[in-house]
C-alpha cells in the first residue's frame, strides 16, 4: 500500500514535534490505512496546535495537506534570504538537513555555509555545483542538485521573496532531488508586482490588530508580557528598533 503523509496548514513551524488541544502528539503523520488518515484528522482539525513557535495557546487548525509520501533516504538544509549585513541574497546551506538549522548552527557552526549572490549575475553553475558537493551529494547526483539549487533562486527573486527555505531539501530512493518541505516569505513592498500571490493570503492566525494597523499602512506589535503597551509604527525597521529600546527601558523599570 501506498504511504500517505498528512500535515497540518498552519503558518508555525516545528509542526512535526507540536501538541494539539485534541491531545494528539505531533502536526505531521504518515499512513496507509484510509480509515486512520480520517480518524487522525478528525484530531487536527478544528483544534489548536501548540510549538515552539505558537503562542501558549496554540495556532488553530483549520485545513490539512494530504500527500503522497517519499522514500528519503538524505536530507539537508538550504535556504536563500535577504541579508542586510551582505547587502543582498545569501543561500545559506548545511548537509545536516530534516533538524533545527539553529542546533546545527549551535553545535556544529562549521557544517553551516553561507554563500553571498551577486544580484547581477544570480547563481552561476560553478556556485551551484559547488553548493550540491558542499551538501555532500554523490558525484551522479550533483548536477541535478545543482540545477534545483538554481530553480530555487530563480523562484527567489521571480516571487519578490525575502526567504526561501527548504528543510528537507532531500533526495528519495529513487535518486530524485526534491524540496520536500519549503517555507516563503514575501516582501510586502513588492505586493503591487504579486497581487496573485497576496490575494492567496490566510489572515485567519492573524492578529485582529495588526490587521487593522496594515489598512493604514502601520506595523502594529504587541509587547509580551506587557499588557497596556503595544508599538504602532511605520516603517518596519522603526517598529524593531522601538521595540528594543522598550524591552530595554521595561527592564529598568522597578517593581
Amino acid at each position: 500500500k501506498q504511504w500517505y503523509q498528512r500535515r497540518v496548514a498552519i503558518t508555525a513551524g516545528g509542526r512535526g514535534k507540536g501538541t494539539f488541544s485534541s491531545g494528539l502528539k505531533g502536526g505531521v503523520k504518515l499512513s496507509r490505512d484510509p480509515e486512520e488518515i480520517g480518524k487522525l484528522t478528525s484530531q487536527m482539525i478544528g483544534f489548536n496546535l501548540v510549538t515552539k513557535q505558537t503562542s501558549a495557546e496554540g495556532s488553530p487548525v483549520s485545513n490539512v495537506m494530504v500527500a503522497k509520501a517519499l522514500n528519503i533516504v538524505k536530507e539537508t538544509y538550504l535556504a536563500i534570504v535577504m541579508d542586510r549585513g551582505f547587502g543582498g541574497p545569501v543561500i545559506v546551506a548545511s548537509p545536516d538537513g530534516g533538524v533545527d538549522i539553529e542546533e546545527v548552527a549551535e553545535k556544529t557552526p562549521e557544517r553551516v555555509y553561507k554563500v553571498p549572490v551577486d544580484i547581477f549575475t544570480g547563481v552561476t553553475d560553478a556556485m551551484a555545483t559547488e553548493l550540491a558537493e558542499k551538501l555532500e551529494f554523490s558525484s551522479e547526483v550533483v548536477p541535478a542538485a545543482a540545477a534545483e539549487i538554481k530553480k530555487l533562486y530563480e523562484l527567489f527573486t521571480g516571487v519578490d521573496a525575502t526567504q526561501v527555505e527548504v528543510n528537507p531539501f532531500g533526495l528519495t530512493d529513487r535518486s530524485e532531488v526534491v524540496c520536500f518541505d519549503a517555507k516563503i516569505n514575501f516582501d510586502d513592498n513588492a505586493q503591487f508586482r504579486q497581487r496573485d500571490i497576496f490575494s492567496m493570503e490566510d489572515t485567519s492566525e492573524t492578529d485582529p490588530r495588526e490587521l487593522e494597523a496594515a489598512k493604514y499602512d502601520l506595523n502594529y506589535i504587541g509587547m509580551d508580557g506587557m499588557s497596556s503597551l503595544s508599538l504602532c509604527l511605520s516603517p518596519p525597521s522603526l517598529s524593531h528598533t522601538h521595540t528594543q529600546v522598550i524591552s530595554v527601558a521595561w527592564l529598568m523599570v522597578p517593581d
